[in-house]
Parts: structure tokens; C-alpha cells; sequence
């Protein structure tokens, strides 16, 4: 019976994996939908002035999903934010910053699929909380719509119409 039990729980930590990657290859080709709408002459609007521009939001969410993933699960050395530039606008066209934010989602979901599922338990410290790395990937995916949901508003603001919403992301 034990046995049973834990099979099932592997099974349903895959099955969450597998939800998990899916989710977030729709998230990517929605994002860069949301990014190529922005016309380049505008990437650096920002909805207010203590809002991110647009171009940090796109940005920023390559560097959370770096952060997340590669450093926070993986054990890598993070990022020094203020003298790394792979994943911060600087001087980047709308092009460069696409293509940034494509491959750090590649890498991400690499790094996802490659993740050992037995692993998903473990705890981590996430900013003075106590979170499952099962947690941390839904944080990720939050963060991930939070930022893009500003990039939204900054289309918007600008006259522009968002692309359709893609369902499940």
C-alpha cells in the first residue's frame, strides 16, 4: 500500500512538471507577442515614474526566471545585478531583448525538465518564507503575469491593442 501511495505521488509530481513546462512555453509565446506589439520607439515607457518601463519589465522577467531557476533551485552562484548586463536592458534593441528573453526561457524550461522530481519537496528560505521548490515555480509563474500584466497596461496606456489572451499560461 505504501508503496502505491508513493508511486502515485511520483506520478502526480510529473504530471505537474510536464502541466508545468506546457504552461510556461504558452506564457513565453504570449510574452513575446505582448513584447513585439510594443513598437522600439516606445520600449521605454514606463506607466508612471516609479513604475519599471516596458523594457525593464521584459527584462525583469528573464532575470526572475534566471534567479528562480538556475540559482534559487539549482544551487548556481546568482546573478550580480549590478555589474551583469545578459539579462538587463542595457543599450539592448527590442530584437536583442526578445531574443534574451526567448533563450532564458529555453534555458528555464531545460532546466525544469531536466529537475529531479523527487526534489520538488525540498524547502527553501524565499525572502524570510519557508516555500517548497514546488512553490517556488508557482511564485515564478506569478511573477512572471505580474510583470507582464504591467507590459500590458503600458501597451494600453499607449493607444495600442494587447494581443488575444492565450488561454492556460
Amino acid at each position: 500500500m505504501i508503496s502505491s501511495w508513493s508511486f502515485s505521488l511520483l506520478a502526480q509530481d510529473s504530471d505537474f512538471i510536464k502541466e508545468y513546462i506546457e504552461r510556461l512555453e504558452n506564457s513565453r509565446d504570449y510574452l513575446i507577442l505582448v513584447a513585439e506589439s510594443m513598437p522600439e520607439e516606445k520600449y521605454d515607457f514606463k506607466a508612471s515614474p516609479e513604475s519599471l518601463s516596458f523594457e525593464e519589465n521584459l527584462m525583469h522577467i528573464a532575470w526572475a526566471m534566471d534567479w528562480h531557476s538556475q540559482s534559487l533551485m539549482g544551487g548556481r552562484k546568482a546573478r550580480d545585478w549590478e555589474t551583469d548586463t545578459e539579462l538587463k536592458v542595457d543599450n539592448k534593441s527590442k530584437k536583442e531583448m526578445i531574443a534574451t528573453v526567448r533563450r532564458t526561457f529555453g534555458k528555464t524550461i531545460d532546466f525544469i525538465s531536466e529537475f529531479d522530481i523527487d526534489k520538488l519537496g525540498e524547502r527553501l528560505d524565499y525572502f524570510g518564507l519557508d516555500r517548497t521548490k514546488r512553490q517556488i515555480l508557482l511564485l515564478l509563474s506569478d511573477h512572471i503575469t505580474h510583470h507582464r500584466g504591467q507590459m500590458l497596461v503600458s501597451l494600453r496606456l499607449n493607444g495600442l491593442v494587447p494581443p488575444r489572451y492565450v488561454l492556460y499560461q
